[in-house]
Parts: structure tokens; sequence; C-alpha cells
């Protein structure tokens, strides 16, 4: 069963650690310091905050794949739609280990496919590691045309 994600960017990591938590009645599972994640089952969400100098507000939102069979469903549909604006495999992101579809929806709102296998020690990937396991946490840089990026993880 998927799971939504939503990553919201904040000002505070400390105020908003004490706003969500309690808004959620749960702690955060994981606590970095410049990152934070509440993984709640009532409602099912991968909830994360990051203070990493970006305008505040929600970052991006998106679906967390318990499995790659599941994940590659999602890219398939997504490629459908000529959605997908980047597919990374094996990224280090958001302090964790995974292969990811990055797309577009017609307003420009950004969205986070993603399977995770394994805890990472680092927010994002060294600089000079191979573009699959980018420094690109969080998606493109910039905004692309998600037309011409048809990629799939598994290629």
């Amino acid at each position: 069963m998927k799971r939504f994600h939503v990553h919201v960017n904040v000002d505070a990591l400390d105020a908003s650690i004490r706003f969500y938590s309690t808004l959620f009645g749960a702690e955060p599972t994981v606590v970095k310091s410049d990152y934070a994640k509440w993984m709640l089952d009532d409602p099912r969400v991968n909830f994360a905050i990051s203070q990493r100098g970006r305008a505040a507000g929600v970052d991006h939102l998106g679906l967390q794949a318990e499995d790659a069979a599941e994940l590659d469903g999602i890219g398939q549909r997504l490629h459908a739609a000529d959605a997908i604006a980047l597919a990374e495999k094996a990224t280090t992101c958001c302090y964790a280990r995974s292969d990811k579809f990055w797309a577009e929806d017609p307003q420009g709102v950004r969205w986070e496919s993603f399977h995770s296998f394994g805890a990472a020690t680092t927010y994002t990937a060294a600089p000079g590691t191979p573009a699959l396991a980018s420094s690109r946490c969080c998606g493109p840089a910039t905004p692309t045309s998600c037309a011409s990026a048809s990629a799939h993880v598994g290629d």
C-alpha cells in the first residue's frame, strides 16, 4: 500500500517540530539538524520538513511505494502521462537511499514517487558521485520539460 508524502520547507525547524508533533500527536521518527520526518499511520502519510534555505511552504507532494514493483507501476503511469522530469536510481536524499521518479503536474506542482531501501548518514550524496546517485536532492534544480525526460529508473 502506498503512503502519501508531503515535504514542507520551514524557517524555524525546532518550532516546526513542536507544532507538527503536537498536531500529529506523535514525535518525529527521524530528527536531524536540518530535517525531521513523521511516518504516520493515521493518516497514512510520510510528512517531512527541512530547513535548507528554500522558500518556506510546501516543497513537493509524493507517493512512497512499498517496493520496487509498486514504484515501477507508478513510473509507468507517469511516463504514459509524459510527466517524468527526472528519474533517479540509488540516490541519496533526505537521509535515505531511494529510487525515484520526479514529475510535475500541469500547474507545475512537483511530485516525488519513490521507494526507499536504506538510511543514509547525509541529507544528500556527496559531490562527485555518479549522476544517478546525484546531489540534486528533492528533484530537478530548475523546472524541466517533463515530456522530454522519458527515462525509467529500471533502464
